[in-house]
This record gives structure tokens, C-alpha cells and sequence, in this order.
């Protein structure tokens, strides 16, 4: 990561209020960085940033739909009180209806959301953010899923706009690295979330792992050189991690 010599590390994290996003907001505030967070309900927005407040960073909410560009709009104001942005972590996710449709009988205006939120949003927070990631030669995490290789029945929907987000990442990796700006895209495996529950309502998920088996991830990544990881797809939940030349 930047060095952070001239003051904290500063991360934004979309979809932050509950699961993979609350657990990296946690894990951020924990290394000493301030926070930009965002989520669409705002309660349990508030309720994070509250116990976030042991930590003694400053920790900026804002509720709000990550598909909507005024919001993306607030989001950078945001970061731009706070001076600079070393990491941006696009968390938020839509899942789609539940039960998972067909793709032969998916409702095409649900799946144009889907992509607003999985596939447009990451770009348009680039876009609006990338002054300041610039200045910090910061590190874009786009969060994908292995419904992006995976084929499976019913998943077609939001792992089509996963597999997009993976080819958004390596685009990306490759046209601002002269820019210093690295971007990865990460697979955090099965978690015991909402979403995931919503994916199989009625069923139980308890054998899944909490979002917290990912920590020793991000703790890797954040220790590896930027440039040696820019480009690469993770799997959180690997046996080990590595940078393939």
C-alpha cells in the first residue's frame, strides 16, 4: 500500500453495514485507516459506524444506492474531506430476484439492475474517484464471486455481471497502472450472509464460514506490492495466495 508517513490511510467500502462489507470496514479501522462508508439502509449504517468508534479513526457514513450518481457524487465529497483515498473496496452487490431465475426467464429489468449495481457502479466510482487515487497511488478491490466461472443453474444473472467485473478489474489494471493505481479483483468464497441466505431461502447456510475466514486475506494483500498484484483474480478462501509471473 501508499505510504502513509503524511497522515492516515483513507479507504471507501461500499456495502459496509452488514457481512464481507461490515467485516472489512472493521478489519480497515482496526490497520489505522479512516473510512468512507456506504450502504443502502442506514441504521444498520449508523450501527457500524458506531462500533467503529473503539478503533479512533474518523469513519464518514453516507446511506445511499451506489447505482444512483448523485450518491457517487456525495461519496467523493466525502473523500474529498478527508484529503485522499488509498483504497477503494466496491463491495455492494446485487443479487437479483430470489429464488434465482433462469436465465431463459429472467425479468430483463432486474438484470439491468443487477449490472447497474455490479458492473456500472464499479466503473462510474473509478471514474468519479480517480483523482484522488491517483494522488495516493492507491488500490481498487472489486469483489467478485465464483459464480463468475462457475455456470451454476440459476446464478446466471449475477454471475454474468461477476465475470464482467473480472474483465472490468483486468482492463482496468492494465490502462491506470501508469497512473499508479492497481486493481484487483477478489473471490471471497461461500460466506453465511444475508445475500448469500437470500440466494437459498428456506435453506439452511449455517455450514458456511463467516466473512471473518477472509481476515488472513486481506491482511496479505495489503502487505503485497501493488504493482506485483494489480491485474490478478484472488480467492480469499484459498490454502495460500501468490502472485503468478
Amino acid at each position: 500500500m501508499t505510504d502513509s508517513s503524511i497522515g492516515p490511510r483513507v479507504a471507501l467500502v461500499t456495502g459496509a453495514s452488514r457481512g464481507l462489507g461490515k467485516t472489512l470496514a472493521r478489519f480497515l479501522a482496526g490497520e489505522g485507516f479512516d473510512l468512507v462508508l456506504t450502504a443502502r439502509g442506514s441504521e444498520a449504517l449508523i450501527a457500524t459506524a458506531t462500533e467503529l468508534a473503539v478503533f479512533g479513526t474518523r469513519v464518514r457514513t453516507r446511506s445511499g444506492d451506489v447505482a444512483d450518481p448523485e450518491h457517487r457524487r456525495q461519496l467523493a465529497l466525502m473523500v474529498g474531506s478527508l484529503g485522499r483515498l488509498d483504497l477503494l473496496v466496491n463491495n455492494a452487490s446485487e443479487l437479483g430476484p430470489s429464488p434465482l431465475p433462469e436465465l431463459a426467464f429472467y425479468p430483463l429489468p432486474e438484470l439491468e439492475r443487477v449490472y447497474r449495481v455490479n458492473v456500472v457502479a464499479p466503473i462510474a466510482l473509478v471514474q468519479e474517484l480517480l483523482p484522488f487515487l491517483e494522488h495516493a497511488q492507491g488500490r481498487v478491490v472489486n469483489i467478485s464471486s465464483d459464480a463468475a466461472i462457475g455456470g451454476y443453474p440459476g446464478w446466471g444473472g449475477y454471475g454474468a455481471s461477476k465475470a464482467a467485473l473480472d474483465l472490468v478489474s483486468r482492463t482496468l489494471a492494465h490502462e491506470l497502472r501508469d497512473r499508479g493505481i492497481s486493481v484487483v479483483s477478489v473471490d471471497p468464497g461461500d460466506l453465511r450472509t444475508s445475500m448469500h441466505q437470500a440466494a437459498f431461502p428456506g435453506q439452511d447456510i449455517s455450514d458456511r464460514p463467516l466473512p471473518e475466514v477472509t481476515l488472513p486475506f486481506w491482511a496479505w494483500l495489503l502487505n503485497q506490492p501493488s504493482g506485483a498484484v494489480s491485474g490478478h483474480r484472488f480467492q480469499a478462501q484459498a490454502d495460500r495466495w501468490e502472485v503468478l509471473a
